[in-house]
């Protein structure tokens, strides 16, 4: 420790930091100097020119490409989406469930977001099977082998867990992809709590679909989001969501015809999210600087420290031990989270709930001061953890 080359200059380009120990990245990440720049460059350019359509577009490139960087793909198998929900809408309104493929298998990690976007489908046909959780925050793949079969069309993961922390492991990923292949179904990996804080490569993991948001470890803002789609199935699927910047042409103004791009863009819909794609390409810029690679070192070594500091506070988790098995959150089971978060905030130590829960949401810019400071904190209020 640390593993981010020069972290102290890293971390001075976060104003809240030192003030804070900030762990509610999983929430909303840290606002970086870079950020809070690009959002007054939008404002400079809108006082400049009032519109500039062709900059605007240019950005939209711009974020494509990082994306694709991100997950090491091709562009033209990048939406920029107004947010992962958005982006699993238009997915959706691509399929039929009126035939002889009705089935959805939905892992019970998912995000609210997810479970009611699918059982939405329910009134087009769909038939949503939950794929429950085992001991200790995990879901393993004989799991899914017992609800794949040859009816399902889809099948749903998050690679972590936004409750708990648990993550899918990428071998287990790659057999539930082998298995929902082999029956003719597809996979949708929910990246949102995971995207910015490791490597993710969507063709090694052997899943057809990745979607996700900006706000969180990618460190962008709201209002965007990406939608990865395989090239060969992207061209298979038509959605029935859809906009002007979603057409083959986006200047063509037909109101005569739906005419998709032959690209993941047929995902997108209307005019591009322009203030979010100055301070999402800002972020990315942020993360593909200083590298998933060393991210990923980082926020697993920190937060490994943290767990085993919470062990020797004896202070439970509900997050699995095994480096494989956990993203950059860890969980702790309180008996009123609500008010633990509060007491946590007051000592600017910056966490979040769900679930009966605290979230310690690890990124590159945390430090082992910072576990420090959310370990004391903790212990001071030792009266309110389960």
């Amino acid at each position: 420790m640390p593993l981010i080359a020069d972290l102290p200059s890293i971390r001075a380009r976060f104003a809240s930091l030192p003030r804070l120990a900030y762990f509610s990245s999983g929430s909303y990440g840290l606002l970086a100097d870079s950020v809070r720049a690009a959002f007054e460059r939008y404002l400079d350019d809108r006082l400049a020119s009032g519109a500039d359509w062709d900059g605007w577009v240019g950005r939209l490139e711009q974020v494509r490409g990082q994306v694709a960087l991100l997950f090491g793909v091709d562009t033209d198998e990048v939406a920029i989406t107004a947010s992962a929900s958005a982006g699993l809408n238009a997915l959706a309104s691509a399929f039929d469930f009126g035939g002889s493929r009705d089935k959805i298998v939905l892992s019970n990690f998912e995000f609210p977001t997810s479970g009611q976007i699918w059982h939405a489908q329910e009134r087009c046909g769909a038939r949503i099977e939950h794929v429950a959780e085992a001991g200790e925050a995990t879901i393993p793949p004989e799991a899914f082998a017992r609800a794949i079969d040859e009816r399902t069309a889809i099948v749903a993961l998050s690679h972590v867990c936004y409750r708990h922390g648990g993550k899918i492991p990428d071998a287990d990923i790659r057999e539930i992809a082998r298995m929902a292949h082999a029956a003719g179904a597809i996979v949708v990996l929910d990246c949102y709590q995971s995207a910015g804080s490791e490597p993710i490569d969507p063709r090694a993991l052997g899943v057809d679909v990745c979607v996700g948001g900006m706000l969180k470890y990618l460190l962008g803002t709201a209002g965007i989001g990406y939608l990865y789609v395989r090239r060969e199935l992207a061209g298979q699927l038509i959605p029935r969501t859809t906009g002007w910047f979603a057409q083959a042409d986006p200047t063509a103004m037909d109101i005569f015809a739906n005419q998709p791009s032959p690209t993941a863009r047929r995902f997108e819909a209307g005019t591009p999210p322009v203030p979010s794609l100055y301070g999402a390409g800002a972020g990315l810029d942020l993360i593909l600087e200083i590298g998933l690679d060393a991210i990923g070192d980082h926020v697993r070594t920190i937060t490994r420290r943290a767990l085993d500091r919470l062990a020797g506070e004896g202070i439970a988790v509900t997050t699995p031990n095994d480096d494989a098995r956990r993203g950059p959150l860890i969980a702790l089971p309180s008996s009123d989270e609500t008010t633990l978060v509060a007491r946590l905030a007051e000592a600017d130590v910056m966490t979040s709930s769900r679930d009966g829960k605290i979230r310690a949401g690890f990124h590159f810019y945390n430090d082992e001061e910072d576990v420090e400071r959310l370990i004391a904190a903790l212990v001071r209020h030792r009266n309110l953890l389960s």
